[in-house]
């Protein structure tokens, strides 16, 4: 009987024009320490290690739009980060080098843009799963 090989998620990796400036940026913003750097490459992630976040350089890298536009670089994921207080999460981020989205969809999400133009949600959960 063969068994059903196992798959573990380790990290998201974005490109970006610079990969050490992009982990710097969301090192500021989650607090995880630098887990491996080389040329053109850094991972982080947090102290338990679960999954983290690399960051690769891309020469030909287009900064994405969002909402997105018909003629540019469509957005193909974005990250959804939980904080505690909106408005001071994304001051910070601010303060960090992001760029809040001119369209917010939602009250309680605030969409912003890192450095490098990938877009990212901080949201505050308002529901707990398991609690009604």
């Amino acid at each position: 009987m063969t068994s059903e090989p196992r798959f573990t998620l380790c990290a998201t990796t974005l490109d970006a024009p610079n990969a050490l400036e992009l982990a710097r940026f969301y090192q500021g913003l989650l607090g995880w320490p630098v887990r491996k750097e080389e040329p053109g490459w850094v991972e982080i992630g947090p102290a338990d290690g679960c999954a983290g976040l690399s960051f690769q350089n891309e020469p030909l890298f287009t900064r994405p739009h969002w909402p997105a536009v018909p003629s540019g670089q469509q957005m193909m994921m974005h990250l959804d980060i939980e904080v505690n207080d909106l408005t001071s999460a994304a001051e910070h981020a601010v303060a960090l080098g992001a760029t809040v989205a001119d369209f917010q969809p939602q009250p309680d999400v605030r969409v912003l843009s890192d450095p490098a133009g990938h877009p990212l949600c901080l949201f505050v959960r308002t529901e707990r799963p398991g609690t009604e």
